[in-house]
């Protein structure tokens, strides 16, 4: 005798995107954002996975190493794409205290065994030559550091027209850029 499950019943994964305005959709429609066309791809090419967005506009990677042990709790991911910092660079905070609460968040979504992909962000050539580079390394240092997999750079690509007015959010033209972006790190970590 054959049991056939339906698709529902075969264990769905989850992937937590745990970030700030640029992964919480900040200035457009929601459905438009880089995380629900994730999804949408995802539903077509990977159906056993979900997505659950858990980022906040104006998050720290203080917010972040907060919040974490409950959104592990609350989604136990199979994939958290960590998508923090970029906050804390553009108010200059410490460059120490971000990597501590990165690896904070790293290591508690380990241990919650979750595999990471580690989102890098540049910061503009105004903060100074140490700091724009200190910053930059950290995301380097921190995929090292916790051996998980780092996309270099969310907006690698970009172009100025992508950009809302305030020159730092992007708007609904540059989603699908974004995703395909993310999907190249993403990839192959779904195929695990």
């Amino acid at each position: 005798m054959t049991l056939l499950l339906s698709p529902a019943a075969h264990a769905e994964k989850t992937i937590l995107v745990f970030g700030d305005s640029l992964s919480a959709g900040y200035g457009i429609a929601r459905d438009a954002s880089w995380v629900s066309l994730l999804q949408e791809e995802l539903r077509a090419q990977f159906p056993q996975y979900v997505v659950v967005n858990a980022s906040i506009s104006g998050e720290t990677s203080s917010g972040g190493a907060q919040r974490i042990a409950q959104a592990l709790q609350l989604h136990h991911p199979d994939i958290v794409i960590l998508e923090l910092g970029a906050n804390d660079g553009l108010r200059g905070n410490p460059l120490e205290m971000m990597h501590k609460n990165m690896s904070t968040i790293i290591t508690q979504s380990k241990a919650a065994q979750a595999r990471v992909l580690l989102v890098g962000m540049r910061l503009p050539p105004n903060y100074g030559k140490a700091y724009v580079e200190g910053f930059q390394n950290a995301f380097l240092q921190l995929a090292k550091q916790h051996r998980v997999t780092l996309l270099p750079f969310l907006l690698e690509g970009l172009s100025a027209e992508q950009f809302q007015a305030d020159n730092l959010h992007l708007n609904a033209s540059a989603q699908a850029h974004i995703k395909d972006t993310v999907m190249t790190k993403l990839r192959p970590m779904l195929n695990h």
